[in-house]
């Protein structure tokens, strides 16, 4: 019994020996380990790490971060560690106790930093078709990719594409993707091309050459697209007034046909672009239709004044819109029955209870043909062309300005000579009731220039 109890006690003074061996050789093993996790999975610098040390059994840390910041630690724990530069780097933990040393080393690359630049110069100018020089600074990037819209080529992967083509008008947007080996990167810039050379041009008759008559003048108005040079030609005669003008005007002084040509050009191309103008002999004749003349209660509103210079119908208002000596005829009806109506002399206005028009010059007036000397009909009136039928007449002699007339007959012709000498035939068409608004319809006949 007594053995018995010896033997025990022996035997648990074995396991307890046993027990502190073993735990005293497990506090001398040490196993270096940690974690390093790169920061949102972001290899391009700059790059953050942080790490988790599970390290067992030590108890001293040693850290060295090659290209790191910062470069060295000795806490367990270092917290954030920076990588600012491009390259390939090894993480180095040595841990150790008083009994024994482990080290783990953890090696991992920093892709660069892309920085995305480009230039596209438009070359010449801005006109379509352009040709555009592609300038790659990109920095950091070991891949690119090119998309150029509407170009030639439209895409490319060089990293110096050179130039481009664009053909069409528009904006084209210019994309590069650059990859540093791991991460891509784009630029996007657009490019805006002006429209093709394309040449016209109008011709626009002064205010007196509407008729296209000779001595014609004529304002050239350029309606070129894209242009920067131009030149013009008139054949087989006349004058430019300047050739080399955007817009300029063209004087031709005699009957025919000529020929009107325009040149422009951009610095890349040059085109042309040829009109024809057929001028007619010079028959000294305007001709106005559908003149609405008002009664006395129109007359600031339809108008009872004409100007043959302006060739239409003057409001009365005081003052006038246009100059008092370029007002050649005056009109009067009493009220819309027309029961007394009359043409008369500007210079007489006043005396018909218009205001008194400044400056209005003396026009002579023969209302009643039935009671003058002369003889003019409406049959007459319609086949004019020319001035020739006005020229024999003399209506300075016959001047009537105060006779009247009323609504019968219908058509009727009034002729009248200016102060400067230019004679015409005024033809009643219609007599039109529309109470305050009344007014008479005519059409007037007259020499451009005095008959020499």
């Amino acid at each position: 019994m007594f053995t018995d109890k010896i033997q025990t006690i022996l035997l648990y003074i074995s396991v307890l020996l046993c027990f502190s061996s073993c735990y005293k050789e497990s506090r001398l093993l040490v196993n270096a380990d940690f974690q390093a996790t790169i920061d949102e999975d972001n290899y391009t610098a700059p790059v953050k790490v942080s790490f988790e040390n599970n390290t067992t059994g030590a108890d001293f840390y040693q850290w060295t971060f090659e290209g790191g910041q910062p470069e060295t630690s000795n806490e367990k724990e270092p917290g954030d560690v920076i990588y600012k530069g491009a390259g390939t780097y090894t993480i180095t933990l040595e841990a150790w106790n008083d009994h024994e040393r482990d080290l783990k080393e953890f090696t991992f690359t920093v892709d660069p930093y892309v920085t995305m630049a480009f230039d596209a110069e438009v070359l010449i100018n801005d006109f379509a078709p352009a040709t555009v020089k592609i300038t790659n600074t990109t920095e950091g990037a070991v891949s690119f990719k090119w998309t150029f819209e509407g170009g030639l080529p439209e895409t490319s992967e060089e990293q110096h594409p050179g130039e481009i083509l664009f053909g069409e008008a528009g904006e084209h947007k210019i994309t590069l993707v650059a990859n540093n080996g791991r991460e891509s990167f784009t630029l996007s810039k657009t490019i805006i091309l002006d429209s093709p050379l394309l040449v016209d041009f109008d011709i626009e008759p002064s205010f007196d050459d509407f008729d296209y008559e000779a001595p014609f003048t004529a304002s050239l108005v350029n309606k070129t697209q894209s242009g920067l040079t131009y030149t013009w030609e008139v054949s087989p005669s006349g004058n430019i007034l300047e050739n080399t003008a955007k817009n300029t005007d063209v004087t031709i002084l005699s009957e025919g046909t000529y020929t009107i040509t325009l040149t422009a050009g951009n610095e890349k191309e040059t085109k042309t672009i040829s009109k024809e103008l057929v001028i007619k002999p010079n028959k000294n004749l305007y001709t106005v239709k559908d003149v609405k003349f008002g009664v006395k209660t129109a007359a600031s509103t339809v108008g009872s004044f004409f100007s043959l210079r302006y060739r239409q119908i003057v409001a009365e208002k005081q003052p006038l819109e246009i100059d008092g000596k370029d007002i050649d005829l005056v009109f009067y009806a009493i009220n819309q029955s027309f029961e007394k109506c009359y043409f008369t002399s500007p210079h007489l206005a006043a005396n018909s209870g218009f205001y008194p028009i400044a400056g209005a010059p003396q026009t002579y007036i023969v209302n009643l043909l039935e009671t003058s000397p002369l003889s003019f009909t409406a049959s007459q009136f319609d086949a004019m062309t020319d001035d020739l039928p006005l020229r024999a007449l003399d209506i300075k002699s016959a001047d009537a300005p105060t006779e009247w007339f009323i609504v019968n007959p219908v058509p009727r012709i009034i002729l009248f000579e200016t102060a400067d000498g230019r004679k015409g035939a005024i033809k009643i068409k219609a007599f039109v009731s529309e109470q305050s608004l009344s007014y008479i319809l005519a059409d007037i006949k007259f020499q451009k220039e005095k008959a020499q």
